[in-house]
């Protein structure tokens, strides 16, 4: 994988991507590298003016693009599955799970959750499982359906704690952002697990950035007035971050490179920090299968979502 491109995209020609929080940073990346080799991308972005926006600078620079905007909001329920059932493509070959929020201050969804794991995780494995018979029914197709889920290496931080998903007994930023990124892994662990399971040619897996430059460092600084802080992450992003041309490279190797393994964990090859893709070093937690379907229950009793499509 050393040296691996967006130039080494394979050709994505006839295909159908959907990527959430495609409207900035590491999403519109990747939603125009998608389109730029021939996928129809839909951008599935909270804001409508901010993604309006991406898809005006998406045609700008080509328009020959096949993309589209369609409203998601993944701190609310209704909202994630509004968009799955509107979405009117039968076939589905690419979900990227990108959106996310980090280290805000506590705060809660509209379903009630605490915010990072509602958003970075609930909210995605719901849209996962409501999509799944899409993505289905596109593994027949030479290149098969993935579904890939961004996480950090901030999942590091901290372990998921069963028994306080929403950090209601105690809530450190850092920790609960660590904990959604470790969601995430357990998440694409367990799907890969159930998948393989089924007999579906369908790959699951994982990516993270590294240290890459968008406007999730800035985000809860500014939430909270935190002038300082909110200075001091503006200038990390300028002195020590990848741009996030780079920082989408892992995402998008394991949404189309060949041989993407199941439950693989694609990320910077310098350090888990920047450079070219390459396996990502992991914690063990988040390879733990009793782990991964402690919380694959809990995700369907708090979402309502339960993925039929993988039971015998």
């Amino acid at each position: 994988m050393s040296g691996w491109s967006a130039h080494d995209i394979p050709d994505q020609s006839g295909r159908t991507a959907v990527v959430t929080g495609a409207n900035s940073g590491l999403g519109y990346v990747t939603a125009r590298e998608l389109a730029r080799k021939g996928a129809r991308v839909v951008l599935a972005c909270r804001s409508e003016t901010r993604g309006q926006e991406a898809v005006r600078l998406l045609r700008a620079e080509m328009p020959f693009a096949e993309v589209e905007l369609r409203p998601l909001d993944l701190g609310d329920l209704a909202s994630v599955r509004e968009f799955a059932e509107a979405l009117p493509y039968e076939r589905l070959d690419l979900l990227v799970n990108n959106a996310g929020v980090m280290a805000l201050p506590y705060g809660t969804t509209v379903d009630g959750f605490e915010t990072q794991f509602g958003v970075n995780h609930l909210g995605h494995f719901a849209l996962t499982g409501l999509l799944l018979p899409a993505l289905l029914a596109a593994q027949d197709r030479p290149a098969g359906a993935r579904v890939v889920t961004v996480s950090s290496m901030a999942h590091l931080l901290g372990n998921i704690d069963p028994g306080d998903l929403n950090s209601e007994k105690q809530y450190r930023r850092w920790v609960a952002y660590g904990r959604s990124k470790t969601a995430n892994l357990l998440f694409t662990h367990e799907l890969a697990r159930r998948l393989g399971a089924a007999g579906a040619d369908v790959v699951a897996a994982a990516a993270h950035p590294g240290y890459a430059a968008t406007n999730l460092q800035t985000a809860g600084p500014r939430a909270e007035g935190r002038r300082g802080a909110e200075r001091l992450m503006a200038l990390g992003n300028r002195v020590f971050a990848q741009p996030a041309e780079a920082g989408a490279l892992p995402a998008l190797h394991a949404a189309t490179a060949p041989g993407v393994r199941p439950d693989s964990f694609t990320g910077p090859s310098l350090a888990m920090w920047r450079g070219a893709p390459g396996s990502s070093r992991r914690a063990p937690w988040t390879v733990d299968d009793r782990a991964g379907e402690l919380l694959w229950t809990a995700s369907e009793q708090l979402t309502g979502v339960s993925y039929d499509a993988l039971k015998a």
